[in-house]
């Protein structure tokens, strides 16, 4: 990091306050820019000519006014490159090309078979190539590769240090996709990755302190504090899905007992309604279709594991006070069945009104999160763990096409 005098970081923390009111408001002018943030014209200009050079951000037409120089705005040409996500899961891969603001241009799934590091490097090497002729643009400029996962990710060094489903322990998954690819590389834990998404393009936006709750094979929440993304001192932070439950209960992945997930994540509610049925080939499908149909055993089961999460989810606002919560994975797409619930138990045991659960379910939330890994570099200078051969993403974006071979 540089010293705080130097024109350079200041020229960088001018461009980041400018991209982000881009962002989050959409098209200004140069002027408006400079009341809103604060910065002189003459600064506002200089880094606006930067990012006009480099092809980030594009002029519309002008502004109708009354008299004078009618005011030229500014916006952030989403489709300069392209960003492209992975999101691992233990038998596929969910694969993304996005715009840079994570609108995917194309989309597909691949099976992954086995998960020796290697070929997994080997597989998502050569399904860029793939995402790129498949989204129309075969010679984008590629602004680089987000790879998601469940685990405790190293950041700064984006090595995988432990996977209990991947049994991967200090795996640098995204220097062997990079050697590979000869683009900037990202790896993140898959929640923290949609975390980012929401906060970037998502129902976080407009939110500085957030938590991203996520229901799927485990149990996870993000926190995003200040606008930051939590990590914690190991990379380990929000793992609440190993947060107690019942003590000395089920078995859970970690090797733990009693685990919330272990018993009230989307699995494991699976898992209870095949023993209470005593049907093992039932599955999300035909839980969803008894919730439909008000079956009582399926409706109890559920609503049992929205209290239980509204519970849990209660104590982690009573310590963080998020904004709001965003709620994804595909327990959400369960509804109201689940979600009311969980709710009336958030808001019966927070110490102050409980904030809004926002549910999010799309198909392609997972991988858009692992595309926005890429996307962040744009929005904040100082954010760092991505692996590369090249100087920077801005050169890479400044230079031309990097599309992999």
């Amino acid at each position: 990091m540089k010293l705080k005098g130097d024109q350079t970081t200041a020229r960088a923390m001018n461009r980041r306050l400018i991209l982000n009111l881009l962002r989050r408001e959409g098209p200004r002018s140069r002027a408006d820019i400079a009341t809103v943030i604060g910065l002189s014209p003459a600064a506002v200009t200089f880094v606006v000519a930067d990012l006009l050079e480099e092809g980030i951000v594009s002029e519309g037409k002008t502004v109708p006014g009354l008299t004078g120089r009618r005011p030229i705005p500014v916006d952030i040409n989403y489709e300069h490159a392209l960003a492209v996500g992975f999101k691992l899961m233990v038998d596929s891969v969910e694969c993304v090309a996005t715009d840079l603001a994570t609108n995917p241009v194309a989309a597909m799934r691949v099976s992954l078979d086995g998960h020796d590091p290697h070929k997994v490097a080997d597989l998502l090497a050569s399904t860029v190539p793939e995402l790129v002729k498949l989204a129309g643009r075969p010679d984008a400029k590629l602004a680089g590769i987000g790879i998601s996962m469940p685990g405790v990710i190293n950041h700064e060094q984006t090595a995988c240090v432990r996977s209990y489903r991947f049994k991967w322990d200090n795996v640098p998954l995204a220097s062997l996709v990079a050697t590979r690819v000869h683009v900037p590389v990202w790896l993140e834990d898959d929640t923290n990755a949609y975390a980012i998404a929401q906060q970037l393009f998502g129902l976080g936006r407009q939110h500085r302190n957030m938590a991203v709750l996520a229901i799927g094979v485990g149990i996870s929440c993000a926190l995003v504090i200040d606008g930051k993304l939590y990590r914690g001192a190991n990379g380990a932070a929000g793992k609440f899905g190993h947060t107690l439950y019942e003590e000395n209960g089920r078995l859970c992945e970690c090797g733990k007992r009693g685990c919330l997930m272990a018993y009230h994540s989307q699995i494991s509610m699976l898992r209870r309604w095949r023993e209470a049925t005593g049907h093992e080939e039932l599955g999300l499908p035909e839980l969803s279709g008894a919730l439909a149909s008000g079956d009582a055993t399926a409706l109890a089961l559920v609503a049992d594991s929205g209290r239980a999460l509204g519970t849990a989810l209660a104590n982690l606002v009573n310590i963080t006070d998020p904004e709001v919560i965003v709620a994804g994975g595909e327990a959400v797409s369960l509804g109201d069945p689940f979600l009311t619930p969980l709710r009336e138990a958030l808001a019966a045991r927070t110490f102050r009104t409980a904030p809004p659960l926002l549910p999010d379910w799309e198909d392609n939330s997972w991988a858009r999160g692992a595309a926005a890994l890429v996307t962040q570099k744009i929005f904040d200078f100082e954010s760092s763990g991505g692996i590369t051969d090249i100087a920077s993403l801005a050169s890479v974006m400044t230079a031309g096409s990097s599309s992999a071979a």
